[in-house]
């Protein structure tokens, strides 16, 4: 099977990198990867995203290391619109995030008007930091937990570029 999922990761972490398991146990992974442009865009918030070139490495990096022991083929596309790569008519699998299960159903939408059959929708389910809280991107670079949920309130978070 062929697998997408998009995001900016930056950071990554433990939420991410079950998304990632999830995605190398159905098929060969696709990420969309946002552009520069994009990721502040599918921000809710206000924050410094580093560049897609910095994001791309360590995002290699990781599907590197998921796919070692698999079979599994992988790859890393630019997004530069919020649909991306899954409107694709390739694809058969979206994996996704609770909070972006809608963006998935608004894809088999598009998929459908192009006249592609719909993705099927994995939805994998978050991951807790220690205080039971959701891991996100966001409190890892304001210094509330690490990549892995771990709390962290002597560590200070990420600040704007100099």
């Amino acid at each position: 099977m062929k697998v997408a999922l998009g995001g900016t990761f930056d950071p990554i972490h433990d939420g991410h990198r079950a998304l990632f398991e999830r995605a190398f146990e159905l098929g060969d992974v696709t990420v969309g990867l946002t552009s520069d442009d994009l990721a502040p865009k599918t921000r809710h918030d206000e924050r410094h995203v580093r560049s897609f070139e910095d994001r791309r490495d360590n995002l290699a990096a990781e599907l590197s290391a998921f796919a070692d022991g698999s079979d599994r083929d992988w790859q890393i596309r630019k997004l530069t619109e919020p649909t991306g790569i899954a409107t694709e008519a390739q694809f058969d699998v979206l994996v996704v995030s609770p909070e972006t299960e809608t963006g998935g159903k608004r894809i088999n939408e598009i998929r459908r008007e192009r006249g592609h059959d719909p993705l099927e929708i994995a939805v994998v389910p978050h991951v807790y930091a220690d205080d039971g809280d959701i891991i996100s991107s966001t409190r890892i670079v304001n210094g509330e937990i690490d990549q892995h949920g771990n709390l962290t309130p002597e560590r200070e978070g990420r600040g704007q570029p100099s």
